[in-house]
């Protein structure tokens, strides 16, 4: 052992669960390359597993990266360990977390946040000078940690049969990591937990969670000794249980206990301060007790000091992604059974201890078993930048997942990367995309600062990086300007006073940003914001937004978004969203600036798409042509055109009459008879051509086109000689058939040529006074012969008296009948009684004959 393990303090001395099984690990980790390490909450695995391993042999001088889900945890882990070698860190042991590193050259363990080990695997990916990489609480299965075991995995493949790699959890199905792992030997300890006392509700609890959490955690201090430790889904909901602890102790309904100190009420969770987290997990002066309202981050990785209570609120806040949207939101759920036990044992860490759940026996066995994998519901647009970085076309392919990328997901955030210039159209990044990976932000965020170091503006977009990187500044500021939170930041907030300690972090991280995109310069550009909604517009492209009224506004991408409450920017023609809730058909807008249209016309010409647009006007039955400048779904500009091209305006005139129907054309009733005689043909020949209305509408420019030439509306239309249309889609040949076969007309015995009917060409019509047909033996025959004609026998006042297809049997039978009804009712007109022989006529009687 060196002599750095050799001036351990007596925090070494304290004997863990875990220090029985480092014997079987340096073992497993000395004949294998990879290991899955399970050791229950308490074990000691976090602290005590890098220490045993800083001398094994194959490490052979490198370094042993650790990764922690969350700087807090890397940062306590970090200097627990360094403090157990009687170190500070940055000797022996270190960390590096965004914006605070603590390495040394002679640091061996690093500890590190998941985000940094994807960072310097772009930079190196054969990962020099590193001998073991441990993935810690690999349970909660962040994004950063899959993609970063699955880059390890093929670097290990492909440059470092040498790297270990160590997964270590707490409450994990091993066997499937063991699998990935190429059956890498499992390992487990039992964890040191006294035990835990657990109090469940009689019902469910209704309305807002605060009010019961605050309820629980008066009842257990009253009751109990120690601190307690209360898990609540968010910023939100631990500032208003403190609020309500807070007049608790000021109305002595919440006592510190017998000869205890006063109680004090700290927030744990992500955005605050580094030191306001120190003091949060930091033991509580003695004598004195404290509350710690936390969200998940106190789940895992962090021991707070001197907790013997918890009060779970069992509910959790994570991203979740829509394909359908595009858009991330914050979710609230429940925690699965096993964070649920993760945080029931944060009580039991060093005494016996109590566990109030703010749910029912019932609603615990309905509980989910694990947590999904943040890869299922993120938004996987920085992933896929880096996999495109790292080489990968097809992730489902060519790397080894626990859990693969959604492929709808992961195909949207491809489409945005393209949009952003990130990848080229063969999905491979571009120099502009290698940078903004460089930057380790969202790509999103990324762009913009690049774009805007262009433009003179690459402070303010620093500045933007880190408000939207973090929660909302101006928490009770009801507007959405962006702008304001930029002039909070700055030192000139005109309302709400944002908090200081806020601010300071938030500057102090757009100043990294600078730093890291090469941007100088301390005063910062347009002091009065004005150019905040162009650079937004840079970051979210796909969210400009153009105003509909009633502040409802159209988004590029084609979904709806609204202004919930009236104010100044629900009237701006265009805004630049940055935050978005997806809730409904219209998304509500959260964070915006305006933006100019000039601005849209100047940094996104290569975007605009000009379009002339001639489209039948279904209104004014005529053909209208217009010129469109769109950005995606936004009409920018609209301009209608007096001329446009004679076969665009032929074709628009075409779909006019394909949607209204053939009713637009001029048609007369010969064009209509015309029309009927030649369906008729066609029904015994189908060689003639179709002209039923559906086959005209389905061939409409094959025989409309060429002579619509000029026109552009209904009234233009009706110059069309419809009949003369028909007769040209039959040859000369077929038009002499149709006379002789389908006559328009049938002689008649009188003499009268009677036109025939053909509405219904499978029943040809020929109507006639019954007394113009004398004479006339058998039906006549259209066709060649096929069809009779349906003879419709008029009486003298032109009323159908009989409906025949057989005249012959007409004559035979029913004549006699209908002759002594109409020889009573019409006695002045000829009624012979023998039909056959007597002379047909169109008059009453026969004329007399002349000798």
């Amino acid at each position: 052992m060196n002599e750095r393990t050799d001036n351990r303090t007596n925090r070494a001395d304290e004997r863990l669960p875990i220090d029985e099984l480092l014997p079987e690990l340096r073992q497993a980790l000395d004949e294998r390359a990879s290991a899955v390490l399970v050791a229950a909450p308490g074990a000691g695995k976090t602290t005590r597993v890098p220490l045993s391993l800083m001398n094994a042999p194959w490490l052979n001088g490198q370094r042993i990266l650790m990764l922690e889900p969350r700087r807090l945890a890397a940062r306590t882990a970090a200097r627990y360990m360094a403090a157990t070698l009687g170190e500070q860190p940055g000797e022996s042991v270190g960390y590096r977390v965004r914006l605070d590193t603590k390495v040394g050259p002679d640091t061996v363990i690093e500890v590190i946040t998941e985000g940094v080990l994807t960072r310097m695997l772009q930079n190196d990916p054969s990962l020099e000078g590193v001998g073991l990489v441990i993935f810690d609480e690999f349970h909660e299965r962040h994004l950063h940690a899959d993609l970063g075991l699955a880059l390890c995995l093929q670097a290990q493949s492909l440059f470092r049969e040498d790297l270990r790699l160590l997964v270590m959890s707490a409450t994990l199905e091993a066997e499937p990591v063991a699998e990935l792992l190429g059956g890498a030997p499992l390992l487990a300890s039992e964890g040191r937990a006294y035990p835990v006392e657990t109090h469940y509700l009689a019902k469910p609890v209704t309305g807002r969670i605060e009010e019961a959490a605050a309820r629980a955690v008066i009842e257990a201090m009253n009751r109990h000794d120690g601190d307690a430790l209360v898990f609540l889904p968010g910023a939100g909901e631990i500032r208003r249980v403190e609020g309500l602890l807070r007049e608790a102790l000021a109305s002595k309904r919440m006592i510190p206990g017998t000869g205890a100190g006063p109680i004090a009420i700290m927030p744990l969770y992500g955005a605050l301060p580094p030191d306001a987290q120190d003091r949060a997990v930091s033991p509580a002066a003695p004598g004195d007790r404290k509350i710690v309202l936390a969200t998940s981050i106190a789940e895992s990785s962090v021991t707070v000091r001197g907790v013997r209570i918890v009060v779970d609120g069992g509910l959790s806040r994570v991203p979740r992604f829509s394909a359908r949207t595009g858009m991330a939101r914050l979710e609230t759920v429940k925690v699965s059974a096993a964070s649920a036990d993760q945080r029931r044992g944060r009580a039991g860490r060093e005494a016996p201890g109590f566990c109030y759940r703010l749910w029912t026996e019932q609603e615990h066995r309905m509980l989910q078993p694990q947590s999904d994998p943040e890869l299922l519901g993120a938004d996987l647009a920085p992933l896929a930048l880096e996999l495109a970085v790292w080489g990968i076309a097809d992730p489902g392919e060519e790397l080894a997942w626990l859990t693969k990328p959604p492929a709808a997901a992961y195909a949207q955030a491809v489409e945005l990367l393209a949009e952003l210039e990130a990848l080229d159209a063969q999905g491979k990044p571009t120099a502009h995309g290698r940078e903004i990976a460089a930057l380790g932000m969202h790509p999103r965020l990324g762009h913009m600062v690049l774009q805007a170091k262009k433009l003179g503006l690459g402070r303010m977009a620093c500045e933007l990086a880190a408000l939207l990187s973090d929660r909302d500044l101006l928490r009770q500021t009801r507007s959405i300007d962006m702008r304001l939170r930029l002039e909070a930041l700055r030192g000139r907030a005109a309302g709400e006073q944002p908090d200081e300690a806020a601010v300071k972090r938030l500057a102090a991280e757009a100043k990294e940003w600078m730093r890291a995109a090469g941007i100088t310069g301390d005063a910062p550009q347009k002091p009065n914001a004005d150019s905040c909604g162009l650079l937004l517009a840079l970051a979210y492209p796909d969210r400009i937004a153009q105003r509909r009224g009633d502040g409802r506004f159209l988004l590029r991408s084609g979904r709806g978004a609204a202004v919930q409450e009236l104010q100044p920017l629900s009237s701006s023609p265009y805004l630049a969203t940055a935050e978005l809730e997806d809730s409904g058909s219209d998304s509500r807008i959260l964070l915006a600036a305006p933006l100019a249209l000039a601005e849209l016309e100047a940094y996104f010409a290569d975007q605009l798409l000009t379009e002339t647009e001639v489209k039948w006007n279904r209104q004014t039955e005529s053909v209208r042509a217009k010129r469109t400048v769109r950005l995606g779904a936004l009409i920018l500009k609209e301009t209608q055109l007096a001329d446009a091209g004679p076969e665009l305006v032929a074709d628009a005139l075409l779909s006019g009459i394909a949607e209204q129907g053939l009713e637009l054309l001029p048609w007369t009733k010969q064009a209509r008879q015309l029309q009927a005689r030649i369906a008729l043909m066609h029904a015994h020949n189908p060689s003639w051509p179709d002209v039923s209305d559906e086959a005209l509408l389905a061939a409409l420019p094959e025989w409309l086109s060429p002579y619509i030439g000029g026109m552009r509306s209904r009234s233009d239309l009706g110059r069309l000689n419809m009949t003369a249309l028909l007769e040209s889609l039959l040859s000369w040949q077929e038009r002499q058939q149709l006379d002789e076969e389908v006559p328009t007309h049938i002689r008649v015995p009188s003499g009268s040529r009677i036109p025939v009917d053909y509405g219904d060409p499978a029943a040809p019509v020929l109507a006639v006074r019954l007394q113009e047909l004398f004479g006339l033996q058998s039906t006549p025959r259209i066709a060649g012969g096929k069809l009779p004609v349906t003879i419709h026998m008029l009486s003298p006042a032109q009323r159908p008296v009989q409906v025949t297809q057989d005249l012959a049997s007409f004559w035979q039978h029913a004549y006699f009948d209908i002759k002594k009804d109409l020889k009573g009712r019409y006695p002045k007109h000829y009624w012979p009684d023998d039909p056959l022989e007597a002379e047909p006529t169109s008059r009453a009687k026969p004329r007399p004959k002349t000798e």
